[in-house]
């Protein structure tokens, strides 16, 4: 029988989310819960996904041509997993409503982390997730950050990082947030919240992070310096990452890809919804090799580079697989991940 799945919010996250269990044959979309009457609202029930709503709201939606399949109460008591992908924040009001009817939930990484038993990446700490029942997936730069760190770990050991965020903006629709001519810190002052909210994943991990915000909605960029603890060399690393198809590697000399505009363009003009890039995308011409220190450049798709992660924990926190490698092909094949590479012919992947 198919995992029955709840999602808490249409946003940015919760859409692509609803997007990935509909592809999923091992989970089975009961419900939304909307709070308002939106254009979003009215998408799903185009599209034929059934919408609940609270009970206090009902009538809003009847009388704006929306009928709802429910109250929110009934579709959280009716499903055995809830992600709650509401606006930062809102996650910890919502745990209290969750807690009353005992499901597992998936938060994300804007809340604090104190919301879940744990936070959480998959090439990190996949089995520390197995049947637990509140797990957070971290944040878009924190996810990118780990995916390549936790894989360096695994293969060299790594000593300490420093990764310098360069952040978009806002979201393509957020329209009233900025800096519209400026480049803002972000926080005004080092460490900022990336390598702290890195280390809740992963304890071992020296890690130093900066940002600054810039006019941009499209993506994020990463500085990312590594000292190994053994020294490697260039073509080492690009065969260890390209064995992974969370990775994206551009040749930016023969592709012309050289920006997160093109970047963008690539993934639409090959069809991905929304444009969406699931993956690191690594510049490999920025790739340099010190000894025992590794130098980079990635590309972060702020909008869905954590929904990979979201559908890989739901099998480790209903335990119904324990492997993260099978769960991560099974991910990677539903959402299309490595088939932008492939376009570019960069790399081979297993």
């Amino acid at each position: 029988m198919p995992v029955k799945v709840a999602v808490n919010g249409s946003g940015t996250i919760g859409k692509r989310i609803v997007d990935s269990v509909l592809l999923n044959k091992d989970f089975k979309l009961v419900g939304v819960a909307k709070y308002k009457p939106d254009y979003q609202a009215y998408l799903m029930i185009e599209k034929g996904i059934p919408v609940f709503v609270p009970r206090d709201r009902a009538g809003e939606f009847i009388n704006s041509g929306i009928e709802p399949s429910g109250y929110i109460d009934y579709l959280f008591e009716e499903v055995d997993l809830i992600y709650d992908a509401s606006p930062g924040g809102k996650g910890v009001l919502n745990k209290k409503i969750y807690e009353k009817y005992g499901k597992p939930v998936v938060f994300q990484g804007g809340e604090d982390p104190e919301i879940a038993e744990i936070s959480y990446s998959t090439f990190c700490n996949y089995s520390d997730a197995i049947n637990k029942k509140n797990v957070r997936v971290v944040s878009c730069n924190t996810t990118g950050m780990l995916r390549l760190l936790c894989i360096l770990e695994k293969e060299y050991g790594v000593k300490k990082a420093l990764a310098v965020i360069i952040r978009r903006a806002a979201d393509p629709k957020e329209d009233n947030k900025g800096p519209v001519n400026s480049i803002l810190l972000d926080p005004p002052e080092i460490p900022s919240h990336h390598g702290v909210d890195a280390r809740t994943v992963a304890p071992w991990l020296n890690i130093t992070s900066a940002a600054v915000v810039v006019p941009t909605t499209l993506m994020h960029m990463q500085f990312i310096e590594v000292e190994l603890k053994s020294p490697v060399k260039k073509d080492e690393v690009l065969e260890v990452l390209g064995r992974y198809r969370r990775f994206l590697l551009i040749d930016s000399t023969r592709t012309g890809i050289d920006s997160t505009s093109k970047l963008m363009e690539l993934a639409r003009d090959a069809g991905r919804m929304r444009g969406d890039i699931y993956e690191n995308s690594v510049f490999i011409d920025t790739v340099k090799i010190e000894d025992t220190r590794l130098y980079m450049f990635q590309g972060i798709h702020q909008e869905s580079i954590v929904i990979p992660e979201n559908m890989d924990v739901a099998y480790a926190i209903l335990g119904l697989e324990h492997d993260q490698y099978r769960v991560v092909e099974k991910t990677d094949s539903l959402l299309g991940i490595g088939s932008l590479e492939k376009l570019i012919k960069t790399s081979r992947h297993r």
